[in-house]
């Protein structure tokens, strides 16, 4: 039988490149505890996304997690419900209240003017997704943040690499998450990392991810244990050779899609702003049904009956999952554009090793199916 197509398939470098970083690890017996491919890539990852101070986890969750520990984070997050479900996840595990606000339909971003709505005496922060890696309105949510005194938390999950007026679109708010799961553009098998603005929070985070150990005998905060270990960094320092061309064939491939299906009735797709270095992290269609001929839904069923796995990122809304419905904010009359969002993407299959051929039956499905 032949394989399924994916929507993703992580970038994988041959395998005989990785054996020399086997062979160190395995000379040293040193696997976890920040060793040495730890703090290389530490070094290497800040100087190739240009930022200051970068803190490696086991994975994004528990980055993100720990991200509201550092800057201790209380009462009431305003965030988006157009997301996975780990952004709103970490805010539960920390014990505090998501509050969901529409996003902006050209972004799928949260939108400024719904934060400041949403305001309330128990707002300390907010959590924004760079959707795709699309930027949010930074400059718009850093101005709402400056006026209520609240902490900025992106969850950067997608945006690796992503680069916003030439510079690194990590840089802004008071810190940005990263995940390096399998799913992404650049991976550590599992993966993640926060990157903050000063070297105080980056101790802070540093102690976090190690049980709160400041030296041998001394704890002094309630930490967990969100190390990168040795294996996924040096994989990472592997990753890392090979990124740029993984990046540039993504974007031929995106560049395809967009080629051949900008005229289908119903069928649009994003482009990135023109100030934008994009990632090419994801290759999401609206699917309008009334126009397109069938519902996203039975266009969904279509390739899933011939194993090409699309996937509805994302569907159903965060705030339709049991532990989130109860929540004023998940109330879908006030989430509109993110409901009708949710119902109408399908992201179609991107990565680096993804050939014309099947590329071409993908397209055929779509153009084919119009009407239909």
């Amino acid at each position: 039988m032949a394989k399924p197509i994916t929507v993703t398939s992580p970038l994988m470098p041959p395998l005989e490149s990785f054996l020399p970083y086997l062979e160190q690890i395995w000379e040293s017996r040193f696997l976890t505890n920040c060793g040495q491919f730890h703090q290389q890539l530490e070094q290497a990852l800040a100087e190739h996304l240009g930022v200051k101070y970068i803190s490696l986890f086991s994975n994004g969750t528990l980055a993100l997690v720990t991200a509201l520990q550092a800057l201790r984070i209380t009462g009431e997050v305003i965030t988006t419900p157009y997301s996975f479900v780990a952004t709103a996840h970490s805010l539960l595990w920390n014990s505090l209240k998501p509050v969901f606000v529409d996003i902006d339909p050209h972004s799928n971003n949260l939108d400024p003017q719904r934060i400041v709505e949403a305001i309330t005496p128990a707002t300390t922060a907010i959590m924004p997704v760079h959707c795709y890696g699309i930027p949010c309105d930074v400059e718009g949510i850093q101005s709402v943040a400056d006026t209520y005194g609240l902490k900025v938390i992106y969850d950067a999950a997608h945006s690796f690499g992503v680069r916003l007026g030439g510079q690194s679109l990590l840089n802004h708010g008071d810190v940005s998450v990263l995940s390096f799961h399998a799913t992404k553009v650049f991976n550590t098998f599992e993966g993640g990392a926060i990157v903050c603005q000063d070297e105080k929070t980056k101790r802070r985070i540093d102690y976090l991810k190690n049980f709160g150990f400041a030296d041998e005998v001394t704890v002094i905060a309630p930490g967990i244990n969100g190390k990168m270990n040795e294996l996924q960094a040096a994989f990472g320092l592997l990753q890392l050779r090979h990124i740029d061309d993984a990046l540039a064939r993504r974007r031929t491939i995106y560049e395809r899609y967009y080629d051949r299906l900008a005229a289908v009735p119903g069928i649009s797709l994003m482009s990135p702003p023109a100030n934008v270095e994009w990632n090419y992290a994801y290759c999401p269609i609206m699917v309008d049904g009334e126009r397109f001929g069938i519902s996203r839904d039975e266009l969904y069923e279509r390739f899933r009956a011939v194993d090409i796995l699309v996937r509805r990122y994302f569907y159903p809304l965060i705030c339709e999952f049991p532990m989130y419905r109860g929540l004023e904010s998940a109330n879908l009359d006030k989430l509109r554009i993110a409901q009708q969002v949710s119902r109408q993407v399908l992201c179609l299959p991107i990565y680096p090793d993804l050939d014309v051929a099947t590329q071409d039956r993908i397209l055929s499905i779509i153009i084919e199916g119009q009407g239909a």
